[in-house]
């Protein structure tokens, strides 16, 4: 009885597998069909159906990480190769992981992660040759960065060193600005204190002037007071 009972659990646990695995196939096939058409978003929905079928199908998590990057769904894509990269031992497998991982990662701007990932590859199949063209376009890539952020901080040094120069030139002027405000304001003064002493001397020769004239009318008057008391009739 125990026998029978064991028997009969073995045989639904391999038809449930059996069942699984027609299923994950299935959506596969069916994920491969839209995939062909374009229709990666409905590949990637068929895909994932596959691995909850079966959460270990390699071909289903490489297939999704395909559909991701069609999507352009660059960094969901380079999670997708790595997990399936850190897992993986086979060497072709592994050097179409990391192909796929270096051409998601060089999309997403991540250059030198995406010439690692090519290194990786060529390390698992040294004659791919489209993993050596996409490894020297990565490479050129990150140069041709290199070298504007060289030159952009270059660029930057010389504006700098400019400013710098401008700010001694701006504080020059106004030091030579300021001892020309000083020389004419010692020029003013000195012309204040001309024209004071000037204005001095004109005024002590009008009192004078005017000192002589007034005795000048007192000796007038005086005479004329002479006269008239002479002419008095």
């Amino acid at each position: 009885m125990i026998r029978k009972n064991t028997l009969l659990v073995v045989i639904i646990l391999c038809s449930s597998v059996m069942v699984f695995g027609q299923a994950e196939r299935k959506y596969i096939r069916q994920g491969n069909k839209e995939y062909k058409g374009e229709k990666f978003d409905e590949s990637e929905i068929l895909y994932r159906r596959a691995l909850e079928k079966d959460n270990e199908s390699f071909t289903g998590e490489f297939n999704l990480g395909d559909a991701l990057y069609k999507q352009e769904k660059y960094e969901d894509a380079a999670s997708n190769f790595k997990k399936l990269a850190e897992n993986e031992e086979d060497p072709v497998k592994l050097s179409h992981l990391y192909h796929n991982l270096g051409n998601s990662l060089l999309q997403s701007q991540k250059l030198e992660e995406s010439i690692e990932a090519y290194k990786n590859a060529l390390r698992q199949n040294p004659m791919d040759d489209e993993t050596r063209h996409n490894l020297a376009f990565a490479q050129n890539m990150l140069q041709q960065e290199q070298e504007q952020e060289q030159e952009q901080e270059d660029q930057d040094q010389d504006q700098d060193q400019d400013q710098d120069q401008d700010q001694d030139q701006n504080q020059n002027q106004d030091q030579d600005q300021d001892q020309d405000q000083d020389q004419q304001d010692q020029q003013d003064q000195q012309q204040q204190q001309i024209s004071r002493e000037d204005a001095e001397r004109m005024l002590q020769a009008l009192q004078q002037d005017e000192q002589k004239l007034q005795e000048k009318l007192q000796k007038e008057k005086a005479r004329a007071a002479r006269v008239s008391v002479l002419k008095d009739w």
